[in-house]
C-alpha cells in the first residue's frame, strides 16, 4: 500500500503526573527531514525522537511538537526559609513593640512575605519521561500514519484510472500508425500519378520512399515500452515498500516515450492522442510526487 507525504497526527495523555501531547504533521519532500519543538529543559527528548521518527516514516518534510505539562508536584521541593521566616516575626515585633501597635502576625501573612519558600526542581528522570513520551507519540504516529495511508489510497485510484486512460491511447496509436504509412502511400502514388501524367510510375521507388517514411514513423518500440512501464507503475502502487522516488523516474520515462511518439508522429489523429497522454502523465506526475 502506497502512503502519501501529507500526514497529521496527534495525541495525548496524562502518564505519571504529566499530561503529554504529541503533534505531528508533514508535507511533500524529497528527504525525510524533521523539525521538533520539545520542552526547554528537555532538550534531551529532541535527538531520541529524530531517531525514532525516522525509524517510522520515510519521506516528507515533518514538523513535531510535544508538549508536557507537570500536573502534579512531584517534579518539585517546596521548602521554608526558617531563619528568614524568623527574622521577620522579630522585626515586625519589635516594630509592633515600639510603635505601640497590636500584635496581629499569623501564618498566612508571614507566608506572603518575600524569600520565605525555596522552589527547588528535582532532577528530571530522562528515562522515564523518554518512556512516557514515546508511549503517547505511539499513537499520534498510529494516527499519522493512517491519514498517510487513506490519502495514499486515493492516489492510487486516481494513478490507476489515468494508466488506463494512457493504456487505451497507446491501443489507439499502435492502431493509426500503420493506417498513417497506407495513408502516405496513397498520398504518394497520386502526388506521382498527377505529376508524371501518362507516363509509367515507378512503383519500386513508391514502395521505398513508403517503406522510409514508415521507418522514420515507425513507433512499435515506444509504445512496447509504455506497455511495459504501465505495468511497472501498477505493480509498484501495490507494493508495501515505498515507491515514490522509483515512480517518479518511471514517470520521466513515460515523458520520454511520449516525446520520441510526438516528434515521430505524421499523422494529426496520433499528435493529438500525444498531447492528451502527456497531459495525463504529468497529472500522474504530480501525483507522484506525494507519494513516500
Amino acid at each position: 500500500m502506497i502512503k502519501s507525504m501529507t500526514g497529521f497526527g496527534r495525541a495525548s495523555e496524562v502518564m505519571n503526573g504529566r499530561e503529554i501531547t504529541v503533534e505531528l504533521r508533514s508535507v511533500n519532500h524529497r528527504y525525510f527531514e524533521l523539525t521538533s519543538r520539545v520542552p526547554r529543559n528537555m532538550g534531551f527528548l529532541e535527538e531520541r525522537l529524530k531517531g525514532y521518527m525516522n525509524g517510522r516514516i520515510g519521506r516528507g518534510k515533518v514538523e513535531l511538537n510535544v508538549t508536557v505539562n507537570t500536573i502534579s508536584a512531584q517534579d518539585m521541593t517546596v521548602t521554608v526559609n526558617m531563619p528568614a521566616a524568623k527574622a521577620y516575626v522579630d522585626a515586625l515585633r519589635e516594630a509592633g513593640d515600639a510603635l505601640s501597635v497590636t500584635d496581629d502576625l499569623t501564618l498566612s501573612s508571614i507566608m506572603r512575605l518575600p524569600d520565605i519558600f525555596t522552589v527547588k526542581k528535582n532532577e528530571a528522570d530522562e528515562e522515564s519521561i523518554w518512556t512516557d513520551v514515546r508511549a503517547v507519540a505511539d499513537k499520534a504516529v498510529a494516527g499519522f500514519i493512517a491519514m498517510r495511508e487513506r490519502e495514499g489510497e486515493r492516489l492510487r485510484e486516481d494513478i490507476l484510472e489515468r494508466l488506463d486512460v494512457i493504456e487505451r491511447q497507446v491501443g489507439e496509436i499502435e492502431r493509426l500508425s500503420p493506417a498513417a504509412v497506407e495513408e502516405y502511400h496513397s498520398k504518394l502514388y497520386a502526388r506521382l500519378s498527377e505529376l508524371l501524367a501518362d507516363r509509367d510510375i515507378d512503383e519500386s521507388r513508391i514502395v521505398t520512399e513508403a517503406a522510409i517514411f514508415a521507418d522514420k514513423t515507425a513507433v512499435a518500440e515506444e509504445t512496447v515500452r509504455l506497455h511495459s512501464h504501465i505495468r511497472q507503475l501498477t505493480e509498484m502502487l501495490d507494493s508495501d515498500e515505498a515507491v515514490g522516488r522509483k515512480a517518479d523516474f518511471l514517470v520521466q520515462e513515460f515523458n520520454r516515450e511520449a516525446n520520441t511518439i510526438g516528434s515521430k508522429a505524421q499523422d494529426i489523429a496520433i499528435t493529438r492522442l500525444v498531447v492528451d497522454m502527456k497531459s495525463e502523465i504529468e497529472k500522474i506526475r504530480e501525483q507522484i510526487q506525494n507519494v513516500e
